[in-house]
């Protein structure tokens, strides 16, 4: 592993000053304490992940948990699966034709509104659409590119999507549409920085890309000397891009989940998913919209490749093959919660969904 130059030292969050004149004081005070009281604390021996039974044996990545009762899960082997009482119960089937494509990601609106996305090398990346719960599926993009890989997607609403994959033409691969996924198009590269060498992303989990309103976008890299996260604020037309602490400098390592709470909080996972045991440089925090990131003061026990945040709390809750780990100071610090090993994690009000290997499904309350 060659020598990696650290970019100038950030101040620790504890030893941040700022002069702030004394009559606005009062009043930070009082705005400081309105947000604290309106973020309920969770306590870690509240959360429970529980193992549902499943159906399935397909290693299931794609996770998306519409609200408390409805979420739709996909994987190998062409598989996408769909629950209406909150994980009690999943049904599973194979889009037609499709049986040899890996569902990495899934986007779900509804009960029948979704969005299946493919990993895999040229034609292996594709994204279909479905309006009436899974009996049909219309293919809507089918990557023309040899070299490209499509990563994970996300959605502002049913119309707004992104998807993105690794580095065509030396940029990062970006997809848009606005129309529901009749047409999609590459985002411009005019205002993208350069990808780095063996800079890519990662279909782990389908959560290397995250939206929030109302036109910004996340993406985030490893595979190069530092993981990356860029970010655009207009919906894909501009770009700029911010270095991580996790710098493994290894093909294998990198960012491969992250979650925003709001437009300045964000946690980022990962880590090396060829020595999964290890946990160094596999996770960080940004309290400034995604500009610096500070590697947490208890890391995750090893590589890790979904992440969550309970909404309304500064819990999270992170998954990968060795176990799973709760932050409850919104990334600073992580401590055990499992060690039952899932792909991906998805959070709602009330509750949360886990997917991993061999059809192996989690509930979260």
């Amino acid at each position: 592993m060659k020598a990696i130059a650290f970019p100038t030292p950030r101040v620790p969050r504890g030893e941040r000053y700022y002069v702030v004149p004394t009559v606005l004081i009062g009043l930070l005070l009082g705005a400081c304490c309105a947000s604290a009281t309106s973020r309920p604390e969770t306590s870690a021996s509240s959360i429970r992940l529980t193992p549902s039974a499943s159906p399935s044996r397909a290693s299931l990545r794609g996770l998306c948990a519409v609200d408390e009762r409805v979420a739709w899960t996909s994987g190998s082997g062409g598989a996408y699966g769909r629950t209406h009482d909150g994980g009690a119960t999943w049904s599973f089937n194979v889009v037609p034709g499709a049986r040899m494509l890996d569902f990495r990601d899934v986007v779900g609106f509804d009960a029948d509104r979704a969005w299946l996305m493919s990993a895999g090398p040229g034609a292996g990346s594709r994204i279909y659409r479905t309006e009436d719960g899974g009996r049909r599926w219309r293919l809507q993009w089918e990557n023309p590119h040899a070299e490209g890989f499509l990563d994970g997607m996300d959605a502002w609403d049913d119309r707004r999507a992104i998807a993105y994959g690794d580095p065509v033409g030396g940029y990062m691969y970006v997809l848009l549409t606005g129309d529901g996924g009749r047409t999609w198009r590459r985002a411009p590269t005019s205002a993208m920085p350069l990808a780095r060498q063996g800079e890519a992303g990662f279909a782990a989990s389908g959560t290397g890309v995250r939206v929030t309103e109302p036109a910004t976008a996340w993406i985030a890299t490893g595979g190069a000397d530092v993981a990356r996260v860029f970010r655009t604020t207009d919906g894909g037309m501009t770009w700029s891009v911010a270095e991580t602490p996790l710098t493994d400098a290894s093909a294998s390592s990198g960012i491969f989940s992250f979650v925003f709470r709001d437009a300045e909080n964000g946690v980022v996972v990962g880590g090396d998913y060829v020595h999964p045991e290890r946990a160094h440089a596999n996770a960080a925090w940004t309290d400034d919209g995604g500009v610096t990131w500070i590697r947490p003061d208890v890391p995750p026990r090893g590589y890790r490749s979904g992440v969550a945040w309970i909404e309304g709390t500064d819990t999270l809750v992170c998954v990968g093959p060795t176990g799973t780990d709760v932050s409850t100071d919104a990334g600073r610090t992580w401590i055990p919660l499992g060690d039952d090993g899932y792909h991906g994690v998805r959070a709602v009000v009330g509750g949360g969904y886990a997917s991993g290997g061999s059809g192996r499904l989690g509930t979260l309350r």
